[in-house]
């Protein structure tokens, strides 16, 4: 029997590798000769970079850039084989690098991500993913822009300090200096937000407030970004503002599309392509997925739901091992031929994650002896 493994990280308590693992301890002591093969997955958040590492090889290189304040940090990214980069832009601006105190998407930038951009061009690559999300930033890419060597002024030809509220002083772009390596490379943003630059499903009005920004800011910012995609548009830029996704990571999805042609996908479905998980699955007798919380948004772009279509398009079952099941419809969970929560009782939050590796082999365990208790009815 082949069985592929192929679940998300449980957050809080384990990344996708350790699932697949508890998940293949469970299974082999019931079949132990069962043709496993471990596929950890991700929706192109963080955690995306060590998937594909493990599923494809390739090198870390880190490097020195500015986090979001301009301090120096060390951030990581992913070189694969193919002359294919894989960066995660909360490496470089992410929320998770400030204190509360310091958060302030007003004077946040998103430079450090121009700066693994041009240590990638600069090693020679002809892709690069970029998964969005976590970032702490709402500059529309302002930083990562300058980082590729474009520069921008103000009214009095000076040029712009870092962060979003300093787009409202935007006159004029320089592109002289723009790193020439951006328009020979494909770039695929792993996306799963739809909201716009501006407006009150925007960046600003959305996401600010959880980057720290007060109401009043909200609206700066939001008038702020929408300044910068009007003059981009008059200095003969493509008017993104309005597509889904632009609003993505404070805007960075704004300024990949502008400027940089990039593509914006599901971040699932671009995981699911270079990982070959068609084929994988294709190739399976079963497959077991599964995430830490399996609900509504499961079959909205995630892992578990993602997994459960291309399954049924190749008609192999599919299992899926959660910690919690919370509001499905009848619809989302025929989408799967189990659905097996893993916690065995209650306690604390705490205790839960603590022990979600032993809950998912003990869960593993039990459905494997279940399917071998029907082979021998049958």
């Amino acid at each position: 029997m082949k069985i592929l493994i192929a679940p998300d990280s449980f957050k809080e308590s384990l990344d996708a590798l350790d699932v697949c693992h508890a998940i293949q301890s469970g299974f082999s002591q019931v079949f132990p000769d069962a043709d496993y093969t471990l596929l950890p997955m991700a929706d192109g958040g963080e955690g995306t970079s060590a998937v594909l590492s493990y599923v494809l090889g390739g090198r870390w290189k880190e490097v020195v850039v500015n986090d979001p304040l301009m301090r120096p940090i060390n951030a990581k990214y992913l070189l694969l084989p193919d002359a294919t980069a894989v960066i995660e832009i909360a490496q470089a601006c992410g929320l998770h690098l400030l204190t509360a105190a310091e958060r302030n998407p007003v004077v946040a930038s998103s430079y450090g991500v121009g700066e693994l951009i041009a240590d990638a061009l600069n090693e020679g690559v002809k892709r690069i993913i970029i998964g969005l999300g976590g970032s702490a930033t709402n500059d529309a890419g302002l930083g990562m822009l300058m980082a590729l060597g474009m520069t921008f002024h103000d009214s009095d030809d000076n040029v712009l300090s870092h962060g979003g509220g300093a787009l409202a002083n935007l006159q004029r772009l320089d592109a002289k200096s723009f790193h020439t390596g951006v328009l020979d490379t494909v770039f695929e943003v792993a996306c799963d937000v739809t909201n716009p630059l501006c407006g009150a499903l925007g960046a600003s009005a959305i996401f600010g407030p959880q980057k720290g920004a007060s109401l009043q800011q909200v609206n700066v910012l939001d008038k702020a970004l929408s300044h910068f995609a009007n003059m981009c548009g008059h200095h003969g830029y493509k008017d993104c503002q309005h597509v889904e996704g632009a609003g993505a990571a404070g805007g960075l999805g704004y300024a990949l599309m502008s400027f940089c042609q990039a593509e914006l996908k599901s971040g699932f479905d671009t995981v699911a392509e270079v990982a070959n998980l068609s084929q994988h699955i294709a190739d399976a007798d079963l497959v077991i997925t599964g995430e830490g919380k399996l609900d509504a948004q499961s079959a909205m772009g995630k892992v578990a739901g993602g997994i459960s279509q291309i399954a049924k398009t190749s008609h192999t079952p599919v299992i899926a091992i959660c910690g919690s099941v919370d509001g499905l419809e009848p619809a989302q969970t025929s989408q799967f031929d189990v659905i097996m929560p893993s916690i065995q009782k209650l306690a604390s939050i705490d205790t839960i994650f603590k022990n979600a590796h032993r809950n998912i082999e003990i869960t593993a365990s039990n459905i494997a002896a279940a399917i071998k208790l029907g082979q021998s009815i049958n």
